[in-house]
C-alpha cells in the first residue's frame, strides 16, 4: 500500500471581468478496493456554492456556482488517497470468457449495451483494417488480444500532447499516427467495441515517481469488462495493465464527457483566457 498526495491547480485568467457559469469538476478520486480517500479539500476563488452529487456512472462531481464578477478563477484540489492495487494481474477470466470472440451472458448484456456502441460509426472500417494489420488470429485469448492492442498502440503511434480540448477521431489518429492520452484511449475503446468488448473512457492521475520535479499528471486510459474480473485498465499511452500509477476519478461511455474540470463564462467578445494546469502526485510516508 502507498499513501499518495494529490494537488491539482487550475488557473484561468481573463483580460476583463467576465461573469463564470456553473462549473463541473470532476477532481475527486474513485474509491474502490483498491483505493480509500483519507481527505478531501477544494478550495475555490472568487467566492462561490459547491454542490456534491453522483452521477448516473456513480462519478462524484462537484457543481459550483458563482455570484460574483471576476478576472480570475483559481481551484485548488487536495487529495490524500490509500492505493493498494500492487499487482494489477491478481485477477481470473470467466472460463466462458477466456477466449474470444465470446458472447456476454445474458443478465449482463443489457447494462453492457451502452459500452459496446461505437462513438464514431464513420470509423469502423478504418479500425477494422488497424486490427487486420496487426495479424491477431482469432480464436484468440481474450487478454492477450487486449494487451497486444494495448502494446501496439503504445509502439505505433508517436505521443503528443494536446492542450486544446476535445478528443481526435480513431480515424484522424490512424492517419497521422499520433495523439494524446485521450487520443489513444479513444482508439482502443473503439477497437474493442468493434470485436464486440465493453469498454469505457476514463479520466484520472498518473503517478510517475521517477520524474523530478514534476512527477504527476492528467491522464487518460480505457477499461475493459472482463467476466469474472471486473472492468480492468488498460493504458495504451504506456503499454501497461494498469496498477498503483493510475488513478481514476472519473469513467464514461463517451470519450469527451469526463473532463476534469467543465465551465462556461460570459463576457466581451473575443476574450480568449489564460489558463495554467498544475498536478503533483506525492507519495506520503506511513
Amino acid at each position: 500500500m502507498q499513501r499518495l498526495n494529490i494537488s491539482h491547480v487550475t488557473e484561468y485568467r481573463f483580460a476583463a471581468p467576465v461573469s463564470l457559469q456553473p462549473h463541473r469538476l470532476l477532481l475527486h478520486p474513485r474509491e474502490s478496493h483498491h483505493i480509500r480517500i483519507e481527505s478531501s479539500v477544494i478550495d475555490i476563488f472568487p467566492a462561490y456554492v459547491m454542490q456534491w452529487k453522483r452521477d448516473v456512472l456513480d462519478n462524484s462531481v462537484a457543481v459550483v456556482r458563482f455570484s460574483e464578477m471576476t478576472e480570475r478563477l483559481l481551484i485548488t484540489s487536495n487529495v490524500v488517497i490509500q492505493h493498494y492495487d500492487d499487482n494489477p494481474f491478481d485477477f481470473l477470466i470467466d472460463d466462458y470468457a477466456v477466449n474470444h470472440p465470446f458472447a456476454y451472458a445474458s443478465e449482463e448484456q443489457a447494462d453492457l449495451t451502452p459500452f459496446r456502441q461505437p462513438v464514431y460509426p464513420a470509423d469502423q472500417s478504418l479500425v477494422q483494417g488497424w486490427l487486420d494489420r496487426l495479424g491477431l488470429v482469432r480464436p484468440i485469448q481474450t487478454f492477450t488480444l487486449l494487451d497486444q492492442m494495448n502494446r501496439a498502440i503504445c509502439s505505433q503511434f508517436r505521443y503528443q500532447m494536446r492542450e486544446e480540448p476535445g478528443v481526435q477521431t480513431p480515424a484522424f489518429t490512424l492517419a497521422s499516427k499520433s495523439g494524446s492520452c485521450r487520443d489513444f484511449a479513444a482508439l482502443f475503446i473503439e477497437a474493442c467495441r468493434h470485436l464486440g468488448l465493453a469498454s469505457r473512457f476514463v479520466s484520472g492521475y498518473l503517478n510517475t515517481p521517477l520524474n523530478d520535479g514534476c512527477n504527476g499528471s492528467t491522464h487518460a486510459w480505457a477499461e475493459v469488462y472482463l467476466p469474472g474480473a471486473g472492468w480492468k485498465g488498460f493504458d495504451p499511452t504506456s503499454g501497461e495493465v494498469t496498477g498503483n500509477r493510475h488513478i481514476a476519478t472519473a469513467v464514461a461511455r463517451h470519450p469527451e464527457a469526463v473532463p476534469p474540470v467543465a465551465g462556461s463564462y460570459l463576457g466581451p467578445p473575443n476574450l480568449s483566457p489564460i489558463l495554467n494546469v498544475a498536478v503533483r502526485v506525492s507519495a506520503l510516508l506511513g
